[in-house]
């Protein structure tokens, strides 16, 4: 039996505006493996968050079809939980009000499913500012209180859409450590956008290279045991590391002569 969890294919998404068809992506053909994390890297305006907006139900691919665990997607789901780069925190809840948000939406907010989420702000080392509110946290706080909220609902899969870009470099490399963690911990499978090779390399079990005008699949990085086995703070360390960002630099570098010649 297969283990793919994620299954795009041949996605393409289109946008119409008044004057023109705009193509965003092309054939999209990806899976992704059940507890497997992979990155999706590549320009601005490449199609990375379009192609999370269509995992995640938020809008329909123009052709082609998405699976989740062979179901076709149809609209948003339960099973996916999706973090953004804006923590999206209401200011006038508490932390302990903001992280029950998704399991009220969802009519699941109970005794078990509460005590469950106040475990898990726990882990992230905040369960002593549940009572505070989001201006209270700094914003390395306030993206953990974002992951909880996320990981409340207990979806299979995480979308994380440049969750730490706006962190200064310290915290994000601690949040990046914490996040694999916590994912590896609860065998969640996680596809991240970012801008950041290093990051993508450093979380990453595959790194997406994309290409745009339009957004489509350049290469996909199988990255190694040596570097993926430790967090990412310590996946910097190891010797293969500036090779495999080299590639991937190289990568992107000949796409961007390809695309302004």
């Amino acid at each position: 039996m297969s283990d793919t969890l994620i299954l795009l294919d041949r996605v393409s998404k289109r946008y119409h505006t008044k004057k023109d068809e705009i193509l965003a992506v092309e054939n999209i053909q990806l899976s992704v493996e059940k507890g497997e994390f992979i990155s999706l890297v590549g320009p601005s305006g490449c199609g990375k968050s379009t192609i999370l907006s269509m995992i995640s139900g938020l809008f329909p691919p123009s052709e082609g079809t998405i699976r989740i665990d062979g179901q076709k997607i149809n609209g948003p789901t339960s099973k996916i939980g999706y973090m953004l780069q804006q923590d999206y925190l209401l200011n006038w809840r508490t932390i302990e009000k903001n992280i029950f948000f998704g399991l009220e939406i969802q009519g699941r907010l109970n005794p078990i499913t509460k005590k469950h989420t106040l475990y898990l702000l726990n882990e992230m080392g905040l369960v002593n500012y549940a009572k505070a509110y989001p201006n209270q946290l700094s914003g390395g706080m306030r993206q953990r209180v974002a992951l909880v909220r996320t990981l409340a609902t207990n979806p299979d899969i995480l979308l994380l859409d440049e969750p730490f870009s706006a962190l200064d470099y310290q915290t994000k490399l601690k949040l990046e450590d914490l996040v694999v963690e916590t994912i590896r911990k609860h065998k969640k499978t996680a596809i991240l956008v970012t801008h950041d090779i290093s990051e993508a390399i450093a979380m990453s079990d595959r790194v997406v290279i994309l290409g745009k005008n339009p957004g489509h699949i350049n290469k996909i990085l199988n990255i190694p045991m040596e570097i993926r086995n430790p967090l990412p703070l310590m996946a910097r360390e190891q010797p293969l590391f500036q090779s495999y960002f080299q590639m991937i630099w190289r990568e992107l570098d000949n796409d961007d002569k390809k695309t302004s010649s």
